[in-house]
C-alpha cells in the first residue's frame, strides 16, 4: 500500500459561464410546475423529457423523464445566484434512482419508487464569486421513466443578467515530468481548474450494489502473504470490528503475465502462521459472522500490466482460482507504481483506449459476471491516480504530463455500477488540489475532507467542466488512513478523524474546507492500512471508529 510520487504540469482551461434570467424574488426557477404544459426554460437530454398530465403531485401536470439504457433523462435551468447565499432545492419525484442537485455541489437521489411521489430536497451555498446555477433532474439508465413535479429553488432573490458565455485556450504547459517517481513532489502543478465547476456529472451519484455491508462499515489489510514490523495475525484472531477484511497481497509472476499467484506466509517468515485448512476454516466462521473477506491484487510490489487480452484471461482465470479456493467474497484491486498508465491521445475517461486500461476493465467486469451480483468488489488507488485527475490527465495535450495521471478514473468509471466501495488511500500522497482550487496536504482533517467531497460531488476531468467524472453515492465510498505512524505517512489522530467524519457526515466542524457534497450520513466509513499496524498499535483505530458510530 506505498507507492512513491512524481508531478507534472499542464496547460489550464479558463472557463466562464454567464447567467439565465432569474424568476421572482424567493422562488428561482420558472415552470417549476410545470403547469404551462411546455418544458421552457427546462432543457432535457434529447427527447427524453416531456409534460404529462398523470401522475402529478400538485396542479395538473408533472415532468417525465424517459430514461433509457443509454440516456439517464437529465433536464436542467440553470438561473442567476447570489454570492455567499444560501439555497434549498427540493421536488417530488416519483420512480427508482430519481436525482436532484445542483452543478457542482450537492445532490440527493431516491433508490426506490416508495409507491409514489416522493419529496427529496438539499441545500447548498454559493461561491464567493457564484453567480449562476445549474439545477439537474435524472433518472438512471434502464430503470424506466419518473416523474418530478413541484420542483422549487428557495433563496432571497437575486439579480438577473443576460446569457453570456466565453472560454479562454488553454496556456502553455510550464513543466514536465521530473522522472519516475522515487519519493513526494518536488513542487506545485502551475496549471489548474480556473474556476468552481458548473457543469453536472452526468448518470450520477451510482446506485451501489447490495452486498451485505453494515450502513458504516470499517475495511483493513491483513498482512497475509509476507512478514514485517507489525507481526503475523491469524485469521481466526481478527476481531470482530473488522466488516471487510482484504488479503495481501496477490502478486502476478511477472508483470504483463496476468498470473495472479496468492501465497501465503512461510513458517519461516511468520512461526505462527496456521495451517491451510485453519486459515480457510477461519475465512467461513468470519464470513458466517457476516464479514467480507477478498484477495486484495497489487500493493507495492505487486505491479500488474495487462497489456494483451492473452493477459487480461489469465487474470480471471487465475484469480477466479484463488477466489474458488479460498472461499473469498470478491477481490480489491489495490494496482501501483506502473500498474496504470494512459497511452498518448487517449484523453476521454469514458472511451478509454489505451490496452492496460481497456483489459482491466474487462477482466473485473468478466470477474463480476461469473460470480454474480454478490461479488464484493473494492479498489483502493491512490491520490495521484483519482483525485489528481481534476487536474491532470494522462500525458495531457502537449504530452509533458505523467501518463498515470488520474488513470484509475476510466476503471472507476466503468465498474460505477458494480463497485462496491472505493476506498482511495489518502495517505503516501503529495498535495492535491480541491474543488475549492487550493491545495490540501496530508496531516490533518482538511486533506480527508477535501479528498472525499471530490468522490461524492464529482469533479471536471483535467479541468474540463464538459468532461465531468460522476460523484460516486456516499455508500460506495469509505476513507482510507493509515493505522498508525509505521503504516504509512498521512497518520491523523483519533481527534482529527472524528473532525473529518463529522463535516463530511453532519456538515459540522469542517473547518477550512466546507464540502460542496453537502451532508453525507450514508458515508460508508474508513478503511486502514492495517489491521496488523492496528493490533500493534492497540486497536486505536479500530476502536475510535466503532466508538463514533456506535
Amino acid at each position: 500500500m506505498t507507492t512513491a510520487w512524481a508531478l507534472a504540469a499542464a496547460g489550464a482551461v479558463g472557463l466562464t459561464f454567464g447567467l439565465a434570467p432569474s424568476a421572482s424574488a424567493g422562488e428561482y426557477l420558472v415552470n417549476g410546475g410545470f403547469e404551462s404544459g411546455a418544458l421552457n426554460p427546462w432543457s432535457c437530454d434529447g427527447s427524453s423529457g416531456s409534460v404529462v398530465s398523470s401522475p402529478v403531485h400538485g396542479g395538473s401536470h408533472a415532468l417525465a423523464g424517459a430514461a433509457t439504457a443509454a440516456d439517464d433523462a437529465q433536464c436542467t435551468q440553470t438561473v442567476t445566484v447570489t454570492p455567499n447565499t444560501t439555497y434549498t432545492l427540493s421536488a417530488y419525484v416519483d420512480g427508482a434512482y430519481v436525482y436532484l442537485g445542483v452543478n457542482g455541489g450537492t445532490s440527493t437521489w431516491t433508490p426506490s419508487t416508495g409507491g409514489g411521489y416522493q419529496q427529496l430536497s438539499v441545500s447548498f451555498t454559493t461561491a464567493s464569486n457564484q453567480t449562476s446555477a445549474t439545477v439537474y433532474l435524472h433518472g438512471w439508465y434502464g430503470e424506466g421513466t419518473y416523474y418530478a413535479d413541484d420542483v422549487s429553488l428557495s433563496g432571497p432573490g437575486g439579480p438577473t443578467s443576460s446569457p453570456t458565455s466565453t472560454v479562454s485556450p488553454p496556456s502553455s504547459p510550464t513543466g514536465s515530468p521530473t522522472g519516475s517517481p522515487t519519493g513526494s513532489p518536488t513542487g506545485s502543478p502551475t496549471g489548474s481548474p480556473t474556476g468552481t465547476p458548473t457543469s453536472s456529472p452526468t448518470g450520477s451519484p451510482t446506485p451501489p450494489p447490495d452486498n451485505g455491508l453494515p450502513t458504516h462499515a470499517l475495511v483493513g489489510y491483513l498482512h497475509a502473504s509476507f512478514a514485517n514490523g507489525a507481526g503475523y495475525l491469524k485469521m481466526s484472531d481478527v476481531p470482530s470490528s473488522w466488516d471487510v477484511i482484504d488479503l495481501a497481497f496477490g502478486e502476478p509472476t511477472s508483470v504483463t503475465s496476468g498470473d495472479i499467484q496468492f501465497n501465503r506466509c512461510s513458517v519461516t517468515d511468520c512461526p505462527t502462521a496456521e495451517s491451510d485448512a485453519d486459515f480457510k476454516a477461519a475465512i467461513a466462521a468470519k464470513q458466517a459472522q457476516g464479514k467480507k473477506v477478498l484477495l486484495s491484487i497489487g500493493g507495492a510490489n505487486g505491479e500488474v500490466q495487462l497489456t494483451t487480452t492473452a493477459a487480461r484471461d489469465e487474470f480471471v482465470s487465475s484469480v477466479s482460482a484463488i477466489i474458488d479456493r479460498w472461499g473469498l467474497d470478491g477481490l480489491d484491486v489495490d494496482f501501483e507504481n506502473q500498474s496504470l498508465s494512459l497511452n498518448a491521445g487517449d484523453t476521454d475517461f469514458k472511451n478509454p483506449t489505451t490496452p492496460v486500461i481497456v483489459n482491466t476493465i474487462a477482466a473485473l467486469q468478466q470477474l463480476k459476471a461469473k460470480y454474480g451480483a454478490k461479488f464484493v468488489l473494492t479498489m483502493a488507488p491512490e491520490t495521484f491516480f483519482v483525485q489528481l485527475g481534476y487536474q491532470y490527465y494522462g500525458s495531457g495535450p502537449y504530452g509533458g504530463q505523467d501518463p498515470r495521471a488520474g488513470a484509475f478514473l476510466p476503471v472507476i468509471y466503468a465498474l460505477r455500477n458494480d463497485l462496491t466501495l472505493l476506498t482511495v488511500q489518502d495517505y503516501n500522497s503529495g498535495s492535491i488540489m480541491g474543488l475549492d482550487n487550493q491545495y490540501h496536504s496530508m496531516g490533518g482533517a482538511d486533506f480527508h475532507i477535501a479528498m472525499t467531497d471530490m468522490l461524492l460531488a464529482g469533479f471536471p476531468v483535467a479541468g474540463n467542466t464538459n468532461n465531468m467524472f460522476p460523484p460516486l453515492a456516499p455508500s460506495q465510498v469509505a476513507i482510507g488512513m493509515p493505522a498508525n505512524t509505521y503504516a504509512g505517512n498521512g497518520y491523523v489522530a483519533p481527534s482529527a478523524v472524528d473532525q473529518a467524519l463529522d463535516c463530511l457526515t453532519k456538515g459540522t466542524n469542517c473547518g477550512g474546507y466546507v464540502p460542496r457534497s453537502g451532508p453525507q450520513p450514508g458515508l460508508r466509513g474508513l478503511m486502514t492500512w492495517s489491521i496488523n499496524w492496528d493490533q500493534y498499535n492497540g486497536n486505536e483505530f479500530s476502536g475510535n471508529f466503532h466508538s463514533y458510530f456506535g
